[in-house]
């Protein structure tokens, strides 16, 4: 530091006010502030987040703990989380919780050791208890994304997924189909909850109609396997998730069927390869960008309120139904008498 206040011709504590954002007695003008941030770039000068939280000051360090970063949707929502930090002035500190429950512990442990302000929970946890638990103890705000209405003591930000669920039912009966599916992926607290909705919506589910795979492409095409081998297969399956459905378009198409000439899909999340698909997925959107933004602005107000206690605070945002081009009225079931009995896969 002393040599960036050397290098831009201002005190060192100029310095460490204008490089942490620190409020400044005075105002200091726009050039002096500009030759402070081309020293500190030229010399390779960095604070240390460590040491300013030994001084009691804001470390500017946000941990992340991500369910699983291979997931597709879970990714850009990470993505999303990092650039609202960066407009608060923080940096991410990435944790995955993928791993055993044990892993997880440590890995909550880890990023209060880190000294992170806040830690934001991408993705439903509620497999792993201990972790909630060990959470909702820690000494810094906690903010989770996608948990589920079930979760307790945590602030958090959802969606409203019985809602989701229902726009894609009824979006699929007002095109005429009476046998719609429904392939479940681990049955954690959204998934939970899309899965209760579509129960609702449709009443009793005929056997065979309700699929519990992993969150794959390869879980929603080996769901859609097993829906072809019953004596009436649906004419539209929706999935628990945008991964989930991708599976199901191209086991469609090794099938031999035409989406959605022979068969309708459905997504849930609005991922970004989902209007690149063939043909682009109609699905439910999840107000990714918004949610993301919220929690962010949830965690701001935790700091500002530094360890004044306030009760958890959850905000429900609405999904959108997102109409592209895998959704269709359904095809004439003309089945010929030699087939009776047979999957449509034999034909």
């Amino acid at each position: 530091m002393k040599d960036v206040a050397r290098a831009a011709g201002v005190s060192q504590s100029t310095v460490s006010r204008i490089l942490s954002g620190t409020p400044l007695p005075l105002s200091i003008s726009d050039a002096t502030r500009g030759r402070v941030h081309a020293a500190a770039r030229s010399l390779g000068y960095r604070p240390n987040p460590f040491a300013r939280a030994l001084r009691g000051a804001p470390s500017m360090l946000l941990g992340a703990i991500v369910r699983d970063i291979t997931d597709p949707f879970l990714a850009a929502a990470t993505e999303a989380l990092s650039l609202d930090a960066r407009r608060l002035g923080y940096n991410i500190v990435l944790g995955l919780a993928h791993g055993s429950a044990t892993e997880a512990l440590e890995l909550a442990a880890v990023l209060e050791a880190r000294q992170c302000d806040a830690i934001v929970i991408l993705g439903d946890m509620q497999h792993q208890p201990q972790l909630l638990d060990d959470l909702r103890a820690a000494e810094v705000p906690v903010i989770a994304l996608w948990q589920g209405s079930e979760l307790q003591d945590i602030s958090a930000v959802n969606v409203d997924n019985a809602k989701g669920v229902a726009a894609a039912v009824q979006h699929l009966q007002d095109l005429g189909h009476e046998q719609i599916a429904f392939i479940s992926s681990q049955l954690l607290g959204d998934i939970r909850e899309r899965q209760a909705a579509y129960v609702a919506a449709v009443g009793p589910v005929p056997e065979g109609y309700l699929q519990h795979v992993a969150n794959s492409p390869a879980g929603g095409a080996d769901a859609l396997a097993a829906m072809l081998r019953l004596p009436e297969p649906p004419t539209a399956v929706i999935a628990s998730t945008d991964v989930v459905a991708m599976g199901v378009l191209h086991a469609a198409a090794e099938h031999g069927l035409t989406v959605p000439d022979d068969l309708s899909v459905v997504g849930f999340d609005d991922i970004p390869l989902a209007r690149f698909c063939v043909p682009a997925l109609t699905t439910v959107r999840m107000p990714t960008t918004e949610m993301v933004a919220a929690a962010a602005g949830l965690v701001a107000e935790a700091l500002d309120r530094g360890r004044e206690q306030s009760s958890p605070v959850v905000r429900l945002f609405d999904p959108e139904l997102v109409i592209r081009k895998s959704s269709a009225p359904p095809p004439a079931r003309r089945r010929p008498a030699a087939l009776d009995g047979r999957p449509w896969e034999a034909r």
